[in-house]
């Protein structure tokens, strides 16, 4: 009888050593965990970027004003016949400077 008990407190205590230290075990199931609800938020941030993209994307195909705002913004284009006036704020050094 005490040997069928001291092998069977063996093999609890392998499957335990098993369940705590082993691959796959507990803090390894946990660190995945954390992984995928890391994951998790990044692709949500990515879906929304991707939203984003989609919709640019869609008011470029199929209007003029999209494409004619961003020649105005990022590449400073004007129409003809339209006067830009371009305000440029006081330089702070200079104006500490001439004082």
């Amino acid at each position: 009888m005490r040997v069928i008990t001291a092998v069977l407190l063996v093999f609890l205590l392998l499957l335990q050593y098993r369940l705590w230290f082993g691959k796959n075990s507990v803090p390894d199931y946990l660190a995945l965990e954390e992984e995928v609800v890391r994951q998790k938020l990044d692709n949500e941030k990515l879906t929304q970027r991707n939203k984003l993209l989609y919709a640019d994307t869609d008011d470029l195909k199929s209007g003029v004003e999209a494409i004619e705002e961003r020649a105005r913004n990022e590449l400073g284009m004007i129409k003809s016949g339209e006067t830009f006036f371009r305000i440029i704020p006081k330089d702070k050094n200079a104006t500490q400077e001439s004082r």
